[in-house]
């Protein structure tokens, strides 16, 4: 009988010992009577002795301590077993004072007319992060969705008064019978670019809505806390669609201005160097795996330009260079300020322009034949020579087929 007993006190003592979650057990008075090794080493302590005998509300913040006595006293004379996720936060303090969130079941025995109280333990500070982390994404979805209700608005009404402003074009060439040829040949040009307009804006509309719409729909699946890497993959997707989408309704509003004749050059003295400086780093998340931006700059660093559309120009040919380039590929920018000329060139490794495309590629909607299956507007250049125009500068390109591309610019001060 003997060996029976000491062969079910082993058993009883390796369960106890070897369970993955904290188990405490106390007498009625509230006093800790046995505390399995997981539990001492969940709350910070190095031997049970530290805990044995001592109230169980030392495991507890003092903040709560006055509470729990009164409900312990109330659980012992009415136990009842209570499973884990009652709806309730639950706090744990640890030897070293801090804090953890934990997740409680309770149960009940009676030895000789003494109730005793087990509490099985587990630390869910991994789980609230996870929450947490999720509520956040949440957020900033919503915030997304917001800007691109907003950004829909915009490219809608802007859309609308660009088409009511051809049609109304069209109705006067209709009305100019003693031009005729003349009007003809302007409707037919504006005929193609309402086709070059509606061709462009339905290709590069649609992909980045399908992939907001298809990663929001994914987003909502990965629920389990190691699909998280799954989470951040659609939400940077979602992201980066809704950039894309901020720049072409930019690129929009650029050219109605130009169009209009409502865009001028405002001249004034700026530092040059801490412009791209300060430009190229907050376009770094642009930037693919393993691509960087070298800038050199020689020469003064205060010039006299129009500030604005300068800092459109290098948005508008950085990006354009991080595009067309391949991962691993360099972007090198340089800038000269001598003999009161502003030099500024930038050149990539990438794609490349062929000889004929290079004869068009400042025309409006116009886009290189090696570039097609990569999105754009081919808005970008011919704004970019627009402004070039507005402030009295110069223009070059230097690009061949899979040989990269140079843009170089000058300026007179």
């Amino acid at each position: 009988m003997d060996k029976q007993l000491r062969s079910e006190q082993e058993k009883f003592q390796a369960i106890f010992q070897n369970a993955s979650l904290g188990i405490l057990v106390i007498n009625q008075n509230g006093d800790i009577t046995l505390a399995n090794d997981f539990l001492v080493r969940q709350f910070g302590y190095s031997n049970p002795d530290e805990l044995s005998g001592k109230k169980m509300e030392i495991l507890i913040p003092k903040r709560f301590h006055h509470q729990h006595v009164h409900d312990r006293e109330v659980y012992v004379e009415h136990p009842q077993t209570r499973p884990m996720g009652m709806g309730r936060d639950l706090f744990g303090v640890k030897k070293d004072g801090t804090e953890m969130p934990l997740e409680i079941s309770l149960s009940s025995y009676s030895v000789d007319d003494e109730v005793f109280s087990i509490a099985f333990i587990s630390d869910i500070s991994a789980r609230i992060e996870v929450q947490n982390k999720l509520l956040e994404q949440r957020l900033a979805l919503a915030a997304m969705n917001k800007k691109m209700e907003v950004l829909n608005e915009e490219l809608e009404k802007k859309v609308a008064a660009r088409t009511s402003k051809l049609q109304e074009t069209m109705e006067k060439l209709e009305a100019s019978k003693d031009e005729l040829s003349k009007a003809l040949s302007k409707e037919k040009d504006l005929g193609e670019l309402k086709s070059a307009f509606v061709s462009m804006a339905s290709h590069e509309f649609r992909t980045p809505l399908s992939t907001i719409l298809s990663s929001a729909s994914l987003l909502a699946k990965y629920k389990l806390t190691e699909e998280q890497p799954k989470r951040d993959k659609h939400v940077q997707r979602i992201k980066s669609s809704v950039m894309n989408l901020n720049n072409i309704l930019n690129e929009f509003l650029s050219l109605g201005k130009i169009e209009d004749g409502k865009l001028t050059a405002h001249v004034s003295v700026f530092n040059l160097k801490e412009l791209i400086t300060q430009q190229v780093n907050e376009m770094a998340e642009i930037l693919k795996p393993g691509q960087y931006v070298n800038y050199q700059h020689t020469g003064s660093t205060d010039v006299a330009l129009d500030e604005v559309l300068f800092k459109n120009i290098l948005i508008n040919l950085l990006s354009n260079a991080v595009k067309f380039s391949e991962e691993n590929k360099p972007v090198f920018i340089s800038t000269t300020v001598e003999n009161r000329l502003i030099k500024f060139s930038i050149k990539d490794e990438g794609i490349g322009i062929s000889t004929k495309d290079q004869e068009h590629l400042f025309e409006i909607f116009y886009r290189a034949t090696n570039a097609e299956n990569i999105p754009g507007t081919g808005l970008g250049l011919h704004i970019v020579a627009k402004y070039v125009e507005m402030m009295d500068g110069e223009i070059n390109i230097k690009s061949g087929l899979d040989k990269g591309t140079e843009i170089n610019l000058i300026f007179a001060q």
